[in-house]
């Protein structure tokens, strides 16, 4: 059939060619383009015929069920297949794979898929072996403006390449500062403002409550939590394809002079919050622990962790360092996609834009703080109205504005990084300034590895 329709092509070119002009040429080329049947359509890329009665096929992970079957009751005139799968978890890169599998046959691409990571756009926005881009542009029409203005300042910074909108975000992860309200009192400390002070708490409590920690550096996201709240660049990703990696500098060598003095105390242990060990060993000893949003029920209030008692959880906004504007890193959140390919680009749109606006799911069943604004909002609200927390959540919505955009999101993991080559130094008992340039080489490496030129 593609052979037949290729001829068709060429023989109504020949056609053209002997009479009615350039301008019918160039209409009739437009029409037999070779992609399928598609032509760029009014959002920007190349869209195959669109049927508004065609079904949608979405792909999910566990957790992200709830939406899908959010949207089918607030939708039922809609047609949706849910498809499961691990949302390319712990960086398995499932959903690149599979998209590969699917340009080289030329069909099979899902309408709709949401993963759990963040630097999905940097190769789904792009072509591949001559093939249309995966995702769909957003901001050319697809989704409205008035949608997009209304995500979280700086959410769709890991969604967005020269300029266009390739995803959306499901939520964020930025990080603030939690902290056991009751400990502190009881030993009558002071929350730290500043990461000086936080040191310097640290530091007292080695001395004085042993065995107590400030925070942990065993997993592999440890970078994004201090590094990137630090403004230290190693990841200042500054188009498709160019990075600028700068691990010696002045800010990211004041992070790691910090961690080494409260690693080698102890009160910031290299061992992973989800171990059996880190459990054991440290429940009813965190004082205080910068991570992100979705430690409260990941780590804290939950049962097979740490599980704090309710009315001690407290949480506060990022630490600054001293003199500089206050900044935060991002662990995850999720982003939607819709594909180029997808024959019902307005079903498809509906879906994204309810998963990650409406209260229905966003507000009502979402585990994780939405990133749009509005839902964010009433998130928080109905958090704060479960008695569970010492103090309200104010601080993450004020972190949530705060993430740093010299960190970016390009195709390599900087977590499979870190934990490669750092978190076994520091087993080692090797200091993280010393390290600082091994890592700064092994980024570039990898970078290189992946077809970025590196600054």
């Amino acid at each position: 059939m593609v052979l037949n329709r290729h001829v068709g092509c060429a023989e109504r070119r020949m056609r053209m060619m002997g009479g009615v002009g350039a301008l019918a040429i160039v209409l009739t080329l437009a029409g037999c383009g070779g992609n399928g049947g598609s032509s760029v359509g009014s959002y920007g890329f190349p869209q195959v015929t669109q049927d508004d009665k065609a079904a949608i096929t979405v792909w999910v992970d566990a957790d992200r069920s709830g939406a899908a079957d959010a949207f089918k009751k607030a939708n039922p005139d809609v047609k949706v297949n849910v498809v499961t799968y691990d949302g390319s978890a712990n960086g398995s890169n499932s959903f690149r794979t599979k998209v590969q599998l699917f340009d080289r046959a030329g069909s099979g691409w899902p309408d709709v898929v949401f993963s759990t990571q963040n630097n999905d756009a940097a190769w789904a926005s792009q072509k591949s072996n001559g093939k249309q881009a995966f995702a769909a542009v957003l901001n050319s029409g697809l989704v409205p403006k008035s949608t997009l203005d209304g995500f979280t300042q700086g959410a769709l910074a890991p969604c967005t390449v020269e300029g266009k909108v390739y995803c959306l975000r499901n939520d964020l992860a930025q990080v603030a500062l939690w902290y056991n309200k009751d400990l502190l009192d009881k030993f009558g400390y002071s929350l730290p403002t500043t990461w000086e002070e936080y040191q310097a708490l640290g530091e007292k409590v080695a001395k004085e409550h042993p065995g107590y920690i400030v925070g942990a550096v065993g997993d592999s996201f440890a970078p994004e939590i201090y590094f990137w709240s630090g403004k230290c660049q190693a990841n200042g990703i500054t188009g498709p394809t160019s990075v600028t990696v700068n691990t010696e500098s002045t800010e990211c060598k004041r992070v790691a002079s910090m961690l080494d003095v409260l690693i080698k105390n102890g009160t910031v242990p290299n061992l992973s919050v989800f171990t059996p060990e880190f459990v054991k060993k440290y429940t009813g000893k965190v004082l205080l622990m910068p991570g992100p949003a979705w430690y409260a029920g990941a780590i804290f209030n939950n049962p097979q962790s740490l599980n704090v008692p309710a009315g001690r959880l407290g949480v506060a906004a990022p630490l600054a360092w001293q003199g500089d504007s206050p900044a935060t890193g991002n662990v995850g959140g999720g982003t939607w996609f819709v594909s180029s390919h997808s024959k019902n680009l307005k079903a498809a749109e509906k879906f994204v834009e309810f998963v990650t606006t409406a209260d229905d799911y966003q507000v009502n069943l979402a585990p994780g703080y939405p990133a749009y604004a509005s839902a964010a909002e009433k998130w928080v609200k109905k958090q704060e109205s479960s008695g569970y927390y010492a103090t309200d959540l104010q601080a993450l919505i004020k972190a949530g504005s705060q993430i740093w955009t010299g960190w970016g999101s390009g195709v390599f993991s900087q977590e499979a990084i870190w934990a490669k080559t750092i978190t076994p130094a520091i087993a080692d008992g090797k200091n993280l300034v010393d390290l600082l340039p091994e890592w700064g080489t092994a980024i570039k490496n990898q970078a290189q590895v992946n077809g970025y030129t590196v600054k």
